[in-house]
């Protein structure tokens, strides 16, 4: 779509200008998706130009260095010693002992069976002495991935310390050749309470996101390329193997093999992934823009007992969602207090589906969402909008501005500046939302054609109550549970970074400031 300029723009109607900007975030939703890879490109290009770059410097580095240095590249440490630096060249030595060790007991042998996950199940073997047959366990296919997953971890880190003492080596040469001295064993554990302490204090946590949350990742990624469910746990049944795309050609093939009246998976997962975004778009934006009336409707001058309110509402976070969303899902039951009431009074003759359609339970959850959402936004917002400036709107009533003109204007732009992240995150976090599906309906009503794939996917069900389906009934379809949950990744970053970049928290930052 052609762009217009700024007196063009102007002089568009109200709306005009919104047809114009709708068209505009479509249309460049190509653009941002192509900017996306371009970027990613760009990123392997610098990674590739900084590999070499490192290599360079490692050759010249020995090709410059004296004896110490290059014979740091064989037992790390060494060079730190030969100059006084005892404290670095214990550290650098005692790691690469550590190193060797760990590959010569386990590390090589978890690196040798990686390939194949194992090649020896568990046997049945006939115990004379006892005259009964017993089950013998052999390879474990999950330690075998988790442990040799762990090992190329502690190889990369191994490589990476390598890289740093030979740059250490380098710098100390420098250092000398200047004729300064180099720092003392006891000058290096002070720095790490002084200068380097940023370093001291992120080491803990950049270890325990790297151990559990990059390791477990990376971990999830590779059970997409094997068969590991219920029936090949890897150990106490039968081995698990790689299988490559497969899990990937099943779960995006349109081939029916359920019979008459089924579904494939690929149109299992399209129908619950766009539900999945139909959710996350309602749940987070009845929520916004509810809990900012209700928020502002609090505020208003003139307005008697707010601290009240605002305890009635806050009340409803205060109870457990276990406890309240059991209940309200046994309210809306056929037999329940809701259909009990309307029949009461007359107003229905038979009770109303609320979880029996799969229309009627979709709207319910979305309804009841609203209720448990509205708390949260109204706290939020309540803050912000404590904090715009009154004169904006006594400016803005001077100059003839009805209310729906100062919130559209004033109240409206400045909150979207403020809470765009979260509203992104929100969104996000919806799509993820276990608690409110799977207490209200368990995923009900029950797709019948969809029923063939695996968990028995219901209507209401999202992707994440999907994917607890999957990997907690009988068959305990792992591998196909971490190629959903890829897809979703996928799906939602490139949602994310679209959204991200035309936030106006990151177009019109400088509006703000």
């Amino acid at each position: 779509m052609a762009q217009i300029s700024d007196l063009e723009f102007l002089r568009l109607s109200k709306a005009q200008k919104t047809g114009y900007k709708i068209r505009r975030f479509f249309t460049g939703i190509p653009k941002a998706i192509a900017s996306f890879f371009l970027a990613v490109w760009h990123a392997i290009q610098k990674a590739g130009k900084a590999v070499g770059r490192e290599i360079s410097e490692i050759g010249t580095t020995f090709k410059e260095g004296d004896w110490k240095t290059k014979l740091s590249f064989l037992v790390m440490g060494f060079g730190s010693l030969a100059r006084g630096q005892i404290l670095r060249g214990i550290l650098f030595l005692l790691f690469e002992i550590i190193f060797i060790g760990y590959m010569i007991l386990s590390g090589g042998y978890w690196l040798s069976m990686l390939p194949s996950l194992g090649t020896q199940g568990p046997t049945k073997e006939y115990n004379a002495l006892l005259d009964v047959t017993v089950t013998q366990y052999h390879d474990n296919s999950f330690q075998i991935l988790l442990y040799g997953v762990l090992t190329i971890f502690f190889i990369v880190a191994f490589i990476y310390t390598w890289r740093v003492n030979i740059r250490q080596n380098r710098m100390a040469e420098k250092i000398l050749a200047t004729g300064k001295p180099l720092k003392s064993g006891k000058e290096d554990l002070h720095s790490l309470v002084d200068d380097q302490f940023h370093k001291t204090l992120m080491a803990l946590p950049l270890t325990g996101i790297l151990i559990f949350t990059v390791l477990p990742i990376f971990f999830m990624i590779l059970v997409a390329f094997t068969n590991y469910d219920g029936t090949h746990n890897g150990y106490t049944n039968n081995l698990f193997t790689w299988v490559g795309l497969d899990n990937f050609n099943t779960l995006l093939s349109w081939d029916v093999t359920g019979g008459a009246g089924t579904q494939s998976y690929a149109a299992t997962f399209g129908e619950v992934l766009l539900w999945t975004l139909i959710w996350a778009f309602f749940a987070t934006f009845t929520n916004y823009f509810l809990g900012m009336f209700v928020a502002m409707a609090i505020n208003k001058k003139g307005i008697r007992f707010k601290k009240g309110w605002r305890t009635i509402l806050v009340l409803t976070i205060a109870i457990p969602q276990f406890i309240s969303l059991l209940y309200v899902s046994k309210m809306f039951a056929k037999n329940g207090i809701i259909n009990g009431f309307l029949m009461d009074m007359g107003w229905i003759k038979t009770a109303l589906p609320f979880w029996e359609k799969p229309n009627w339970a979709r709207i319910t959850v979305i309804l009841i969402n609203i209720w448990i959402g509205i708390p949260y936004l109204m706290l939020i917002t309540t803050g912000i909008l404590m904090n715009i400036p009154a004169d904006l709107y006594e400016s803005a009533r001077i100059d003839g501005a009805n209310a729906w003109q100062q919130y559209r204007k004033i109240t409206l732009p400045y909150m979207l500046f403020v809470t765009g992240p979260y509203l992104l995150t929100s969104f996000t976090g919806n799509m993820n939302n276990f608690n409110v599906i799977f207490l209200l309906t368990g995923g009900a009503p029950t797709n019948p054609a969809a029923s063939s794939a695996a968990g028995a996917v219901g209507y209401t069900d999202l992707l994440i109550t999907w994917l607890f389906k999957i990997t907690t009934g009988a068959e305990s379809q792992y591998y196909l549970a971490s190629v959903i949950g890829i897809l979703v990744f996928v799906v939602v970053a490139l949602i994310s970074l679209i959204v991200y970049n035309v936030m106006p928290s990151i177009k019109n930052e400088e509006d703000f400031r």
